[in-house]
């Protein structure tokens, strides 16, 4: 199943928590820590202004962004836990 995006909304493919800790211990699935960093999979075709303008999003799939903790709502497709978020909650574009 393939997910689109409406609007100003972006599908981030969330980064791995680590399996490790600093010290070397080997962390259980359940301590790891949500990751803020992602792979941007999808995007919408923009935001709509009230005229009726549209405005395209910068962000391009394939690209790593940072996002907020408690950005976007979390969406279950094929057993694949993917993100949906507005393009605004994005933080930053990481090179």
């Amino acid at each position: 199943m393939s997910i689109t995006p409406l609007f100003d909304r972006i599908v981030v493919k969330r980064a791995e928590g680590e399996e490790k800790s600093a010290g070397g211990i080997f962390l259980p699935d359940a301590a790891q820590e949500k990751r803020q960093e992602g792979i941007v999979v999808s995007v919408g075709k923009g935001r709509v202004n009230e005229d009726g303008t549209q405005f395209p999003l910068e962000l391009k799939g394939g690209e790593r962004v940072l996002f907020g903790k408690y950005a976007g709502n979390e969406v279950k497709l094929d057993g694949e836990t993917v993100l949906l978020m507005r393009e605004d909650e994005i933080l930053a574009v990481l090179d």
